[in-house]
């Protein structure tokens, strides 16, 4: 059983070899001089462990199942082929679901899947309801993060009447965090009788999200001469004034025209760091989309494609229903969904991008 025409034998061997490579330039001088590098190094050599660990687990299962069938075929005594067929059967599994996990950690890597996001959630159509829903989500998603002990640094919140939220973006700086959160962009749609109903019908309503990988600033070179800067004091709800400095800061991209507002922090210094942090992830993510966009190879329904215009999910609190529309998978437990319990829903579209990855490497 090999994968993309190499032995898994082959495979393990490969991968054994890379791994005494990246061990002698982990102890290398170079790499103790940059810190950066040796960060790299190291998280390719705990990739380079786990791969290997599949990979000899996946040796040993398709050991397994060679010397079941062997038996099946030369084995008369029915008590000891009853032994064989249990002993084919679960090498098989093992083989299957292993050569799956392989065949994911040898596909070529997402290059932003090692980086921080940032996450901005905002009210859609819907009203106040639609500000409650988003106010939903970003508690899903919080707890989400709690539950791996994930820091999560606010950036900016603009809360409506009733405690939604008109827009909140907050920074994950964790490691990793884009590979489990680039599926979540786009528009999440909830069917529910909303707070705001007093005769018990079911409204629709939508929130969009944005995930965008942490940019580091050799991603985007933002030019000094491109920014118009304003500082203001911060406005709370309603637009009356929670602070009488003028620390809330307002930056606009001229080239683009984007404009990015901070004001959750009493220094204005603070308030442009994460002002100048959300303007480059922006920028990123146009350049990203630019760059699928131009890749007319790229598949067309690519899952996690960050298209906000999408709607990607819907939420149906009467059923207890949740729907992902991209891969067509229906769960009936919204109820634990909603507090952050989206393991099995996230793996599916980790699991979906990585049979559509390998569908494109052997087309």
């Amino acid at each position: 059983m090999g994968i993309a025409g190499t032995s898994t034998a082959e495979h393990l061997r490969r991968l054994t070899q890379t791994l005494a490579d990246v061990e002698n330039q982990l102890a290398s001088p170079e790499a103790a001089a940059s810190p950066k590098r040796l960060a790299e190094l190291g998280r390719q050599h705990n990739d380079l462990r786990e791969t290997i660990e599949t990979a000899r687990l996946l040796v040993s299962a398709e050991s397994r199942l060679a010397q079941a069938l062997e038996m099946l075929a030369n084995e008369g005594d029915a008590e000891l082929r009853e032994l064989a067929e249990a002993d084919r059967g679960e090498a098989a599994a093992d083989a299957e679901r292993l050569t799956r996990r392989l065949q994911s950690r040898l596909l070529p890597p997402d290059p932003y899947d090692g980086r921080g996001i940032m996450l901005e959630i905002r009210a859609g159509t819907g009203g106040e309801e639609a500000a409650l829903f988003a106010a939903d989500l970003f508690r899903m998603y919080m707890r989400f993060f709690e539950a791996r002990g994930w820091a999560v640094e606010p950036v900016s919140q603009t809360d409506s009447e009733m405690g939604g939220f008109r827009e909140v973006i907050v920074n994950i700086k964790t490691p990793g965090a884009w590979s489990w959160l680039k599926f979540e962009g786009g528009t999440h749609r909830v069917q529910r009788v909303p707070a705001t109903e007093t005769q018990g019908r079911i409204h629709t309503s939508a929130a969009t999200v944005a995930v965008l990988p942490e940019a580091e600033e050799t991603d985007v070179v933002i030019k000094d001469t491109d920014l118009r800067i304003d500082t203001m004091t911060s406005q709370g709800a309603g637009g009356q004034s929670v602070n009488t400095t003028y620390s809330a800061v307002r930056i606009v991209h001229l080239p683009t025209g984007m404009i990015v507002q901070c004001q959750d922090e009493r220094s204005q210094l603070r308030n442009r760091e994460r002002a100048m942090q959300v303007l480059r992830a922006r920028l990123m993510e146009r350049q990203l989309e630019a760059d699928r966009e131009a890749r007319s190879s790229m598949r067309k329904a690519m899952v996690g494609s960050g298209d906000r215009s999408q709607r990607i999910r819907t939420y149906n609190f009467p059923q207890n229903r949740v729907t992902d529309h991209r891969i067509n998978l229906t769960l009936y437990n919204l109820d634990r969904v909603i507090q952050g319990q989206v393991d099995e829903l996230f793996e599916a579209l980790r699991q979906s991008e990585t049979e559509e990855r390998l569908a494109e490497l052997s087309s």
